[in-house]
C-alpha cells in the first residue's frame, strides 16, 4: 500500500473514505467499502506501491515500476482510479488539547489493516492551523477536489469537517456535486442495539470487557511491541516473561492480567499462535516503576529479545493486584495459566 503524508506524492485521481479511522473496526470498514467497489471497477494497474518509511515518517516515494505502469495506462487511455482513505494526523484531538492522545491503532498497525481490506493508498492529512481553519467550502475544494482528486468518497453520516467542526456529510454531498462528485453517506453500524465506534471500544478495553471490544472490532484488540530485557523476575519465580516495549501512542486496556495469543510473522515456533498470559501494570509486589506488558508463552521456550511479537487479547482473567509474598504471587500465576488453558483450549 501507498502511505503518503504529502499531496506531492498523493496517487490521483481517488475514490476516498474520509475519517479518522482509529481502530478500523465494523463502522469504519463499512464507510471504506463503497471507495474499494469504484477503484476495484477501474484500478488496470496490478500493481501495488510500496510502503515508505524513513525515522519514524511515512513519505510516498514513487517507484520507478509503478510510475511506468501509470504512464502506460494514460497513453492506453484507461483511467486509474485509487482506493484512498485519507486520515488525519496527528489525531484533532491531540491537536485541539494539546495533549498525546492514545490510539487504538497505531500509524503502522493502522496501515496493516487498510492493506489488508485492499485499501492502495493512505493518506495522512497535516492537521495543523491551516487545515483547522478551513471552512467547509474550502476543505472540499482545496482537498477534496484540488489535492485529492477526488472522484469519489465515502464518509459516515457523523463525519464533521472544516473549522469548528461546521461541515456535515450531507454538506460535503452538496459541495461536492457541483463539481460531479459522488458522496456516499453510510448510515452508523450498530451491534446488539449499541452504535459500533472507537469511543465504545476505548471503554469496554477500560473494563476489561475484552469480549466486547473484540466483537465491536471485527477481531481481537492487538498490541505489537519488540521484546526488551527486563528484570528477569518472572524467570526467578519459573515464569519467565517477553517484557513488550509497545509505540508510546498505544492505548492500553484495564491494568491485570489477560488470557492472549501470541504471533510471530518468520519463527516456525510460533506460527501456531501459541497460548500465553499476558499482565499490564505496575507490578505492585515486587515494587515495580512504571507500567509493563509481560507475557508468558505456555508451553514454550526460546530467546526472543530483540523479535517483534502481535499479541491478541482474547480475555481479561483478572484486575492487578499486591500479594503478601513472591510464593503468593508464584501460586497466582500458576491459576492464571490454568485460567488460560482453559479458556485458549490449549489444555494439556
Amino acid at each position: 500500500m501507498w502511505v503518503t503524508s504529502s499531496f506531492a506524492t498523493v496517487l490521483t485521481p481517488t475514490a476516498v473514505a474520509l475519517g479518522n479511522f482509529d481502530g478500523v473496526h465494523r463502522g469504519h470498514r463499512q464507510v471504506i467499502q463503497p471507495i474499494l467497489q469504484k477503484a476495484g471497477a477501474s484500478q488496470p494497474l496490478g500493481v501495488t506501491p510500496p510502503i515508505g518509511e524513513s525515522q519514524g515518517r511515512i513519505e510516498g516515494l514513487r517507484s520507478p515500476n509503478l510510475k511506468d505502469n501509470f504512464e502506460r495506462q494514460v497513453r492506453l487511455g484507461a483511467n486509474p482510479v485509487y482506493g484512498t482513505v485519507a486520515t488525519f494526523h496527528p489525531h484533532p484531538r491531540e491537536f485541539f488539547s494539546g495533549k498525546s492522545w492514545n490510539l487504538l491503532t497505531t500509524r503502522s498497525e493502522k496501515v496493516q489493516q487498510l492493506s489488508q481490506l485492499g485499501v492502495e493508498q493512505l493518506v495522512l492529512l497535516p492537521f495543523d492551523h491551516e487545515l483547522a481553519s478551513l471552512s467547509p467550502q474550502e476543505f472540499v475544494e482545496k482537498i477534496v477536489i484540488q489535492q485529492l482528486q477526488a472522484t469519489h468518497v465515502s464518509v459516515g453520516e457523523d463525519f464533521h469537517f472544516g473549522h469548528r467542526r461546521a461541515g456535515t456529510a450531507a454538506e460535503l454531498r452538496a459541495i461536492a456535486s457541483s463539481y460531479g462528485v459522488e458522496v456516499s453517506i453510510v448510515s452508523l453500524q450498530m451491534c446488539q442495539g449499541e452504535r459500533i465506534s472507537s469511543s465504545s471500544i476505548r471503554q469496554s478495553l477500560q473494563e476489561g470487557n475484552i469480549s466486547k471490544a473484540n466483537l465491536l472490532l471485527g477481531r481481537p484488540y492487538t498490541f505489537t511491541g519488540v521484546v526488551m530485557r527486563g528484570q528477569q523476575l518472572g524467570r526467578k519465580l519459573g515464569f519467565p516473561t517477553a517484557n513488550l516495549q509497545l509505540p508510546s501512542e498505544k492505548f492500553l486496556p484495564r491494568h491485570g492480567v489477560y488470557c492472549v495469543r501470541v504471533h510471530h510473522p518468520t519463527l516456525p515456533s510460533l506460527a501456531s499462535s501459541p497460548c500465553a498470559v499476558m499482565n499490564i501494570g505496575h507490578r505492585p509486589t515486587v515494587n515495580g516503576i512504571g507500567v509493563t506488558v509481560e507475557v508468558h508463552l505456555l508451553d514454550w521456550s526460546g530467546d526472543l529479545y530483540g523479535q517483534t511479537l502481535t499479541v491478541s487479547l482474547e480475555q481479561f482473567l483478572r484486575p492487578e493486584q499486591k500479594f503478601a509474598s513472591l510464593e503468593d504471587l508464584k501460586r497466582q500465576i500458576q491459576a492464571d495459566c490454568e485460567a488460560a488453558r482453559a479458556v485458549l483450549g490449549c489444555l494439556d
